[in-house]
């Protein structure tokens, strides 16, 4: 199914910080640098990731969810909930 994401640019853009850490916390640690501040980066990669999620699940309940609503579409809403555990855990 097509969907034209509203957000495009935001996560894509958040994405590209998030691709910029990991490369980041890899030369980290070929160059043997402190843990904690490897965990620190990576912390920041998980809150940018969360963060693109988090864009996109308010987009998706914004759009697809309202559209399944008007169209008793309960697959749809059958599908966010299983998106949503998956995005919690």
């Amino acid at each position: 199914m097509e969907h034209h994401h509203t957000e495009k640019k935001k996560v894509l853009d958040r994405l590209g910080r998030a691709i910029g850490h990991l490369e980041a916390i890899r030369r980290m640690v070929e160059d043997d640098r402190d843990c904690s501040e490897v965990l620190i980066q990576i912390a920041a990669v998980r809150t940018a990731v969360n963060n693109v999620g988090r864009i996109i699940l308010l987009d998706h309940i914004q759009h697809c969810v309202t559209e399944a609503v008007e169209n008793g579409d309960q697959q749809a809403l059958d599908d966010l909930e299983t998106a949503v555990t998956r995005f919690v855990k």
